[in-house]
């Protein structure tokens, strides 16, 4: 394709060119010097409406921007920066891809290749910089190599488990003329053996697994992030069904199930939910798929799921073993592997399938008990609660994206919402501060007529506060809730919980702008909240705007997210967890299906039997049984 009237054809041409030819639409960036030659050419590629650029205000807005756009179609999010400060200001967001397994390209310029390593202006080694943090990455020396290279590393983005790979690009490689070259498209690289993968799973092992799940009587399914990267949600839910297997996930695994269904027992872990906690600490059978016993998620690691038999299905056998010793340890993709289970079950004729009832039947009780209620107040006079602020949101808007920054209001939308597959898009693995706001753009240039929201704290708002001008630029209708507590939110809960009520350099109320009148000054609508009616109202009214919506709403300040497990604590030793009958001694207003006929059982000698013996330690002697694909 010849946008320009010439016979020449140049290295950021043949970039351009590729971008298209495999199916880019979008991306996130900024220039500078030495990434200059290819905006030259990105500029004729836009003017044909083949592409579109979305310019952000900072390299590490367009990066966690291209991050949502890929978490959000499944594609891989596509970021340009230039060389030195723009390519080091893209380190945080490759990082925070690498740890949720985010599909990234991240071009950068470069310095020309005679100055390379001469500590020329603006040269910095992001090849080296990014090496523990990214999949793969090149440095282009020859020209011709382009084609191909580019197309690798979109396959390696995406194939096994997805991550970020970077293509560092000097400054002549873009201005070098091609004579001609060679089209490569993703699927012709497939078709090549050496880069198929094949996901199949012996017969014995689907028997073996297959009858551990019928003879289980307390099964639990403990679902990450993998599960959406690879599109397993439906099979897994249909799995799920047939055994009546329960469902917690991570933070990474929301919204891979409808938490409303009764066999979702929300997020597990930190700040999960009790019967999450409760679920996993019980069960006898532990199937982990796509998850990865981070720290946050198991609590005391050794006690954690002790009485249970633990399956883990990755797709990277790195993860395997790495924290926790499985009794079998399967390598693979989810989806492909759950449709091979499937075919095996429908030749099973004696499907034992009631097995789960009393289990189930425990399960709905600690839900009763130790429910995720919403503080609610009798007067809209009354100071507004960031759960309620949360609940609302969610109940008016259930069908947006839904985008987080770090900290209190993370965990309780975790908690609260419901959201759909795909929709809840969060840094989890890093807890990245500043990346709900480039999130929300990223997310609503992937899907411009669905509704995105964007939930985040008055301190992380500012770390990137700069993308109101993108949002502006672009005119992008989001609806940013801000909880203004005037606090680091989670950082003084545990200054208060673990450091003797020291809150060094937490508090933030000193020289914090009025976020409505900054959202004023990028030209748009910027709201006070201070009451739960004027929250109400807003909200109802809000389809009528014609532009971004910033709610900044006063909440209570010292407002701590529970239910929370100590760190070195075993996940069913939770602090802050509270009964419903205490909910209601605090006058604290409870839906009715809460509210159960007093009985003992259901107070505190049901909590005794939560005690886990460090005896039945998952950690086992011999080596995990490790079952590869073939």
């Amino acid at each position: 394709m010849i946008l320009k009237n010439t016979c020449v054809r140049t290295g950021a041409y043949v970039l351009m060119d590729s971008l298209v030819q495999n199916g880019v639409q979008h991306i996130f960036g900024y220039p500078g010097g030495a990434i200059l030659p290819i905006y030259d050419e990105l500029y004729y590629w836009e003017e044909a409406n083949l592409i579109q650029h979305i310019l952000v205000r900072h390299e590490q807005g367009a990066i966690h921007a291209a991050d949502a756009y890929a978490r959000a179609t499944n594609k891989p999010g596509i970021c340009f920066a230039t060389s030195g400060p723009g390519a080091t200001n893209l380190v945080t967001g490759i990082a925070n891809a690498k740890m949720d397994s985010i599909p990234l390209l991240v071009i950068t310029g470069q310095v020309g290749r005679t100055f390379i390593g001469t500590d020329a202006f603006q040269e910095t080694d992001i090849f080296g910089i990014t090496l523990p943090i990214v999949k793969h990455s090149y440095t282009i020396r020859d020209t011709n190599l382009l084609p191909e290279i580019f197309v690798e590393a979109l396959f390696l983005t995406q194939n096994g488990r997805p991550g970020p790979v970077l293509i560092d690009i000097p400054k002549d490689v873009g201005l070098e003329p091609i004579i001609s070259y060679p089209y490569f498209k993703l699927e012709e690289l497939l078709k090549k053996e050496n880069y198929r993968t094949e996901h199949l799973i012996k017969s014995s092992v689907l028997k073996m697994f297959g009858f551990q799940v019928q003879t289980s009587g307390q099964p639990l399914f403990y679902v990450g992030g993998g599960i959406i990267r690879s599109n397993a949600f439906k099979t897994l839910n249909q799995l799920a069904k047939i055994f009546q297997i329960p469902i917690t996930t991570t933070l990474m695994g929301k919204s891979s199930v409808n938490e409303k269904d009764y066999l979702s027992v929300g997020m597990l872990g930190m700040h999960g939910t009790a019967y999450a906690n409760f679920a996993v600490s019980q069960c006898d059978l532990l199937i982990a798929v796509g998850a990865r016993f981070d720290d946050r998620v198991t609590g005391k690691l050794n006690e954690f799921a002790a009485n249970a038999q633990v399956f883990h299905f990755d797709i990277d056998n790195a993860e395997l073993n790495k924290n926790c010793y499985p009794n079998y340890a399967i390598v693979g993709d989810l989806r492909k592997i759950f449709l091979q289970l499937f075919k095996k079950i429908r030749l099973i004729s004696d499907l034992l399938l009631n097995q789960t009832i009393t289990w189930l039947d425990r399960i709905e009780r600690w839900k009763e008990v130790y429910p995720i209620v919403s503080y609610s107040y009798n007067s809209v006079s009354k100071d507004l609660s960031p759960q309620e602020t949360i609940a609302l949101v969610g109940k008016q808007i259930p069908n947006a994206f839904f985008t987080t920054d770090v900290g209190q209001h993370q965990m309780w939308s975790a908690q609260i919402l419901n959201c759909q597959p795909k929709k809840w898009i969060t840094s989890a693995g890093l807890g990245t501060m500043g990346f709900g706001l480039p999130a929300a753009i990223g997310a609503k240039i992937a899907h411009p007529n669905q509704e995105v929201v964007c939930i985040s704290g008055d301190s992380s708002f500012q770390m990137n506060i700069q993308e109101l001008g993108t949002i502006a630029q672009y005119q992008l209708k989001i609806t940013i809730v801000i909880l203004n507590n005037g606090w680091q939110g989670m950082v003084r809960q545990w200054q208060e919980s673990f450091y003797g009520n020291r809150f060094s350099n937490s508090y933030m109320k000193n020289g914090m702008p009025e976020f409505s009148e900054v959202a004023k000054a990028y030209g748009l609508l910027g709201l006070k909240i201070n009451k739960f009616g004027e929250l109400i109202q807003v909200l109802e009214n809000r389809e009528k705007q014609e532009q971004s919506l910033i709610l900044d709403v006063n909440v209570l300040e010292k407002e701590n997210c529970y239910p929370m497990v100590s760190p070195g604590k075993t996940n069913d030793q939770m602090i802050g967890l509270s009964n419903i009958g205490e909910l209601k001694d605090l006058n604290i207003l409870v839906p009715e299906k809460f509210i159960q006929p007093k009985n003992e059982s259901l107070g505190k000698p049901i909590l005794e039997s939560f005690t886990i013996s460090a005896e039945k330690d998952i950690t086992i002697e011999k080596e995990p049984q490790i079952i590869m694909m073939i």
